[in-house]
């Protein structure tokens, strides 16, 4: 229940004053902050390893605080509690304390804000007034009560007129707000049933579904922002993963986590997930689901395991003067032995070629007549600096790379063929490509299961090893120089070592952690996980061995035929032992905060005309029914488009268009509009207009979007009724289709 002001100048008056007190305590921690970076960055040290290490230290500290204190200027304090007890507690982006350690601000992840967000008339929580207050910059512009204990509030006040009671504007201004392009945060409107999500525990896999507009991502960015916040120990350390489905989709969450003043966190695309691969290839969603099928755990072992050759038949080898012969049994026997330990092809080479080694070594020593045991060093040594031998030795175990993997069995259809016998030949045709192709997302598990299989190179890591021991030698010299030179007590050559080794964490944990294939993250966020494949959650899990996973999305925007049935079927791929032991538990919002009611009527239609029958989803928004504009072609939007940019109302405005459209819709607008109005490239939502297919503009919401040719979406759509779903979702103020063929199904102006 909420209560307009009657006495709003005087309360304005005072929420200004606290305003003010709490951003000049904010402009002090800041200065404060920034001289402590200063003296910490110029400050000089002894020059020991020690002294280093704890420069930059401080020096990572300082910038993290002075960071999450630039990051608090927007909306620094958005609410008040007013408690049973007679005290006031106010709730903010940041918590802010005087010198004396006495609050001042509470941070809205901490405990005492949850009733800011879970306290209702029936559960008051001893809240007995909820008050919203609005900023503009610094500046207080209006309060808005929300009375939860009406009879207390009467007792402490001297009465509120019943009569004042009104619905909740904040909310609602906040929603009607002009798109920017960029997501924003809604620590000051954030819901109850979203806040109960965010505050989830940590452990498990979290499923929230829902509908469009319900806030799925932006509540899976805040339960990030929040387990930082409360788990920032053990999260701090291992960083959280945030998936999101193409690279438009990151640059309109990238400022959420900042903003909430969160730097420990890796943001990806599906095709980023294997560090030096950004694999923007495209193919059809046919060879993608063949991709993605689990079918190719075997394929991707078989062809890693043919790569471990036998030959047909002996092969003469000459060491010095002497012939000698390698046979397939001699290989064979090498080969099982390798396997027999059930290490990873790259690691198990090794002993393949130390077994082969042995049995040439007997062969050798056979033809020269000496004592295979006496002269074993003598005869390995002949074997090692023969060319014939290293070169055959090499071919029947070859060290591997997954990127070689992957690429020769989609180049070469013999090997494809040897692979994946289980497969029929239609399927392998459409998994052929020329060498060269780019990488497409659906090859990046495949790469990662192949690194699996291959581990690393045995014998660079053993050089490494050994360069690293000398080097560890030379260190441990050095420090004990150090500590006798200084006279220091109680630490040895070795500590002094292994902290200056910690100064290497000074990088920051998203950039180690993005360069790292076998980096274990604390947390792993998923958006748009309906479109997830088996084998990508495959991948997901190694980077999560404990499966704490938020997952968000909705089944109905599904856009594979081969999509999950069911969220059971997509949390069984990243590990049945999840699904059998219960360690996962499913969310649903029920609120679409975003889609006009007609809109998501329409949209429902469009899937109920497709055979499925949507979620239940209750819209709270109002708005005008969808515009239907025939056209001539594609280049018959850019009117449409023109007139809805320059609406002041506007802020920003999509065409969302067919896949064989899209570059038409493009070219046309370019012509038609000033350049600087129309987006391209990853960046494109920063302009006023973007041309985007339903892949592209999944996650994403407009002021205004132009449907164009929603026939052909249709068409084009591997899943009836999703890609029409998702395009018709995606406006908050005008929806237009523009349509020079027919209309599908559901889609009619009448209903």
């Amino acid at each position: 229940m909420l209560v307009p002001l009657t006495r709003g100048d005087a309360q304005l008056a005072v929420e200004a004053d606290v305003v003010s007190t709490l951003y000049a305590r904010l402009d002090e921690l800041r200065e404060r902050t920034r001289r402590d970076l200063q003296r910490s960055q110029h400050e000089q040290t002894t020059g020991t390893p020690a002294s280093v290490t704890e420069q930059e230290a401080f020096v990572r500290l300082y910038a993290d605080r002075l960071a999450a204190l630039a990051a608090a200027e927007q909306r620094l304090c958005f609410g008040r509690l007013d408690l049973r007890d007679g005290r006031s507690r106010y709730i903010g982006r940041i918590g802010l304390a005087d010198d004396d350690q006495q609050p001042m601000l509470t941070d809205w992840r901490a405990p005492a804000a949850e009733a800011f967000y879970q306290a209702t008339s029936a559960d008051p929580r001893d809240v007995v007034r909820r008050r919203h207050i609005t900023t503009d910059g610094r500046t207080v512009t209006a309060l808005e009560d929300d009375i939860l204990d009406l009879e207390a509030l009467a007792e402490g006040e001297g009465g509120v007129d019943a009569a004042e009671i009104q619905g909740g504007g904040v909310l609602m201004a906040a929603l009607a707000a002009r798109r920017t392009g960029r997501m924003q945060d809604i620590v000051a409107t954030m819901q109850a049933e979203q806040d109960a999500i965010v505050r989830s525990p940590l452990s498990g896999i979290l499923v929230v579904e829902g509908g469009p507009g319900c806030g799925k991502t932006v509540v899976a960015l805040h339960r990030a922002a929040f387990l930082l916040y409360t788990h920032r120990e053990k999260l701090a350390r291992s960083g959280v993963l945030v998936v999101g489905p193409n690279r438009i989709f990151l640059h309109y969450i990238e400022q959420v986590l900042p903003a909430l003043g969160e730097t420990a966190a890796v943001l990806a695309t599906p095709g980023q997930l294997f560090p030096g691969i950004d694999a923007t290839g495209t193919e059809p969603d046919e060879v993608a689901t063949l991709k993605g099928s689990t079918r190719m755990v075997d394929v991707v072992a078989r062809a890693v395991r043919q790569r471990q050759r036998v030959p047909d038949r002996p092969v003469m080898l000459t060491v010095g003067s002497v012939r000698i012969a390698m046979t397939p049994e001699m290989v064979r026997a090498a080969q099982d032995r390798a396997r027999s330990g059930r290490r990873p092809h790259n690691v198990a080479r090794r002993t393949f070629g130390l077994t082969l080694l042995e049995a040439l070594a007997r062969a050798l020593a056979e033809e020269t007549g000496v004592d295979p045991d006496t002269h074993r060093d003598l005869l390995i040594a002949d074997l090692r600096e023969s060319p014939d031998v290293r070169r055959e030795v090499n071919l029947c175990w070859m060290p591997l790379s997954p990127e070689r993997v992957i690429a020769d069995l989609w180049a070469d259809p013999a090997r494809l063929a040897q692979a994946a016998p289980r497969l029929d030949a239609r399927a392998r045709a459409l998994l052929h490509r020329p060498r060269g192709s780019a990488w497409t997302p659906a090859d990046v598990p495949l790469l990662d299961e192949a690194a699996e299989l291959l581990g690393i190179d045995d014998e660079a890591d053993r050089r490494a090893q050994a360069v690293a021991s000398a080097e560890r030698r030379a260190e441990v010299d050095y420090a004990q120089s150090v500590l006798e030179m200084t006279g220091t007590r109680g630490v040895s050559a070795d500590q002094l070592i292994d902290r200056y080794a910690t100064a290497g964490a000074s990088t920051p944990v998203a950039e180690r952690a993005a360069a790292d294939r076998e980096w274990v993250y604390g947390h792993v966020v998923v958006d748009e996980a309906q479109d997830v494949s088996p084998m990508m959650w495959r991948m997901l899990g190694r980077r999560c061995p404990s499966l704490s996973m938020t997952v968000v999305g909705d089944l109905d925007q599904a856009g594979s035929r081969s999509a999950p049935r069911t969220w059971a079927d997509a949390v069984g791929s990243v590990s049945k032992r999840a699904v059998r032991d219960d360690r996962w538990r499913l969310e649903r919002l029920t609120v679409n905060y975003r889609t006009p009611r007609p809109f998501m009527d329409l949209a429902r239609r469009v899937l109920r005309a497709a055979g499925r029958e949507p979620e239940p989803l209750e819209s709270i928004r109002e708005g005008p029914p969808p515009r239907y504009v025939p056209v001539q072609g594609p280049s018959g939007v850019a009117p449409i488009v023109r007139e809805l940019a320059e609406d002041p109302e506007i802020g920003r405005v999509a065409v969302i268009a067919p896949r064989a459209l899209a570059a038409v819709v493009q070219e046309a607008l370019n012509r038609a509009l000033p350049d600087h109005l129309v987006g391209t490239g990853d960046r494109r939502l920063d302009a006023v207009v973007s041309v985007l297919t339903v892949t592209q503009a999944k996650g994403l919401e407009f002021d205004a979007v132009v449907v164009s040719e929603p026939g052909m979406i249709e068409a084009e759509s591997p899943r009836p009724g999703s890609d029409l779903y998702v395009a018709l979702t995606r406006a908050t103020r005008e929806l237009v289709i523009a349509h020079a063929g027919a209309l599908p199904a559901g889609m009619s102006a009448e209903g």
